[in-house]
């Protein structure tokens, strides 16, 4: 079991410095906490006091990780050069943090063979406390009647300018009673807003004014958005166009030199 200070295991405490580094803050929670507030097929199966934590990207990721990435990386043998890196960078940070524990790593992109995710993000998001998942089930009377509304979680921080990228389970590590869970923050209290965020984030979602429905203190680089507005099949052609070569590219052009 790792040591504690402050309730906070020692772990999490190297993992939050290394993943600020990346661009990345990291959350932690009980596994119980989690399966509380889910169904029993979205369920983690781990003891109810085990440490998870979810792993969430700021704006700074792109600049600090993402572009370096394209640079060292052949990324027309990539799947998905985004998920190829998180992927990457977490994989780094738990390995560098971590060399004695045993942990379960879960990617967002990542799905059961049932087709389900294998974790909730926004919902681990919310149990953490890194953001509030507002739903529609947070309006006391909502003007859609039996329309589906989806949720979004917003940062009390970022706004919408974030995204969940991973979930980790430390198996070793049980958190007692002393350790605190945190709320997350409520930051779009009034009802109104609640309204004006779903519907922006179900009606009008391209437009990314969701993400400013409250101020943030960071928000996407112009190539961070152009990047993520581009439809992923033509991202391939938006990279050669800012100028990131593959390697075998690069090799070829060693050759000639």
């Amino acid at each position: 079991m790792a040591a504690h200070t402050d309730g906070v295991p020692s772990v999490i405490r190297d993992l939050r410095e290394s993943f600020k580094a990346k661009g990345c803050e990291i959350y932690p929670f009980k596994v119980g906490r989690y399966n509380a507030l889910t169904s029993e097929v979205h369920h983690l199966s781990y003891a109810a006091d085990s440490l998870a934590a979810v792993i969430l990207s700021t704006p700074s990721m792109f600049e600090k990780v993402f572009l370096p990435f394209l640079q060292s990386h052949d990324c027309e043998a990539t799947r998905d050069p985004i998920d190829e890196c998180v992927t990457q960078t977490i994989s780094s940070c738990v390995s560098l943090c971590c060399p004695h524990q045993c942990v379960d790593v879960m990617y967002d992109y990542e799905l059961l063979p049932s087709r389900r995710p294998k974790f909730l993000a926004q919902t681990a998001a919310h149990v953490s406390g890194a953001a509030f998942y507002y739903q529609k089930s947070d309006i006391h009377n909502p003007p859609w009647l039996d329309k589906k509304m989806f949720g979004v979680c917003i940062h009390p921080r970022l706004g919408g300018w974030f995204a969940i990228r991973a979930l980790l389970i430390l198996k070793d590590v049980l958190l007692g009673d002393e350790v605190q869970q945190k709320d997350p923050v409520d930051c779009v209290s009034r009802q109104e807003d609640r309204i004006e965020l779903l519907e922006r984030f179900n009606f009008r979602w391209q437009d990314w004014s969701y993400r400013d429905i409250i101020p943030a203190e960071e928000r996407y680089s112009p190539r961070q958005k152009e990047y993520f507005i581009t439809p992923p099949a033509q991202r391939g052609a938006l990279l050669r166009h800012w100028g990131f070569m593959t390697k075998s590219d690069t090799k070829s052009t060693n050759k000639q030199s």
